[in-house]
């Protein structure tokens, strides 16, 4: 880029994925100018009255919540971020950007392949947008992740380069308690026993931890990948096999508590990582994940 500092906008900006994001980028060279309502400074402003280019935009800022939000708020969650994401690709066609990399989601797959008899781990391909039928996403949040991913496609076609990325369960140390990772870490601290569960604990899970989510990213924008990439471990994990690992990490064997009555979402969710893998592999396993947020 000519010797000059590259720039940035990260939206959600406070938010987990966002905040390592910027923080990533920063240290990797970037001017970064970060966005998140919880700074008092909104994306929908920016998107509806901003005319300042840059060289990279990492979309991040959705209401996701949890899977209590998924469930329980699913207009609201809908609303707010089919408008964030309409107002992104508006301004991207109006300010043109080098690169966009929009954060989609593994919710975004159909839930038919992740039902427990037939579920299978998930290929980029499960998702068709020129097919007349995908199948059913998870929730409205999914959707609304499928409908992000199909204004995506749009604007490459209409001459922005265009990153989508389908992260799966990311986890880390300063992840908020509306997740399983950070809630499990947190129980096993104070030594909960019985230890509850949400679900009957059978479900499964791919965890990848953040520092290579964010570095997955950064490699894909390096090679101006335009296809969508999962980005996961492909390591199938159940929550009773999570709450074991971590209250044994902290020294102690509780009693599992299943909470049926609570939101518990699909059966399996696990990646197919045969694509991720020719451009990046992930570096931090669950163990050295979990030694990690213990510390």
């Amino acid at each position: 880029m000519n010797g000059r500092v590259p720039r940035a906008l990260v939206t959600g900006s406070a938010g987990f994925v966002g905040r390592n994001m910027a923080h990533h980028l920063d240290a990797a060279g970037y001017y970064v100018t970060g966005v998140d309502i919880v700074d008092g400074v909104d994306a929908l402003d920016v998107f509806r009255n901003g005319s300042q280019r840059f060289d990279l935009v990492i979309h991040a800022a959705a209401v996701v919540g949890g899977r209590s939000m998924i469930e329980g708020r699913p207009l609201e969650l809908a609303a707010i971020d089919l408008e964030l994401d309409s107002a992104l690709w508006r301004w991207a066609l109006r300010t043109r950007p080098g690169r966009v990399v929009y954060f989609s989601s593994s919710a975004a797959y159909p839930v038919v392949y992740q039902s427990e008899g037939i579920a299978r781990h998930l290929d980029e391909g499960l998702i068709d947008h020129s097919s007349a039928y995908m199948g059913r996403p998870d929730n409205t949040y999914g959707l609304v992740k499928l409908v992000g991913e199909r204004l995506a496609l749009d604007a490459a076609g209409e001459g922005l380069a265009v990153t989508v990325v389908r992260p799966f369960s990311g986890y880390g140390p300063d992840q908020a308690l509306d997740y399983p990772f950070p809630t499990f870490i947190d129980r096993a601290r104070r030594g909960l026993d019985p230890f509850p569960i949400w679900g009957t604990g059978r479900q499964v899970r791919d965890f990848v931890h953040i520092d290579d989510v964010v570095a997955a990213v950064l490699r894909l924008v390096e090679l101006g990948v335009d296809v969508p990439v999962n980005i996961g471990t492909g390591r199938p994990t159940s929550f009773d096999d999570l709450a074991e690992m971590v209250a044994s990490a902290v020294g102690y064997r509780p009693e599992l508590d299943h909470h049926l009555d609570q939101p518990a979402g699909v059966d399996y969710r696990v990646a197919d990582v045969s694509l991720l893998h020719t451009f990046y592999e992930p570096k931090v396993d669950l163990e050295t994940g979990i030694e990690r947020a213990l510390r």
